[in-house]
């Protein structure tokens, strides 16, 4: 029984820290013209390469209606581009922009930037290399 109570407690901690730091990151990084969902989708494509909306629809776990809304506001904003799959014309390809690579090492750079600064003025050397391994066990959690 006090397992069961110290994971609650400890995922509790655990949320609210991540919330926080995702609070700062967002300031941090935030640019007021791509949205967050906007930024995930720019991110998988960059990670995975040129994506159908189906595709991408399940990736990110929406619905194609709103992946495909999603795609078209970073069409119009030039983020990414749709292009005919050379072997059958009826699918559609997504894929980043130069300007889309462009927004998300901008973002990047700010967002990792500030995230070491933060690491190196508030941490030790070993609670450096705790957060780092656990930063692969936080995302083994988040991954299915």
């Amino acid at each position: 029984m006090g397992d069961d109570r110290e994971l609650l407690e400890t995922a509790e901690e655990l949320q609210l820290a991540v919330s926080l730091l995702v609070r700062r990151m967002r300031a941090t990084s935030a640019s007021g013209e791509v949205t967050l969902s906007q930024t995930s989708v720019l991110k998988r494509l960059e990670r995975e390469g040129p994506m159908t909306a189906t595709d991408l629809a399940r990736a990110e776990r929406i619905r194609p209606q709103s992946v495909i809304a999603t795609v078209d506001a970073l069409q119009a904003g030039g983020y990414v581009e749709r292009a005919a799959d050379p072997t059958d014309g009826r699918r559609r390809y997504i894929a980043l922009t130069a300007r889309g690579r462009g927004f998300l090492h901008d973002r990047k750079a700010a967002g990792h930037g500030r995230l070491a600064e933060l690491m190196a003025e508030r941490l030790t050397g070993p609670e450096r290399r705790t957060v780092a391994e656990a930063a692969a066990l936080l995302r083994r959690l988040a991954e299915d």
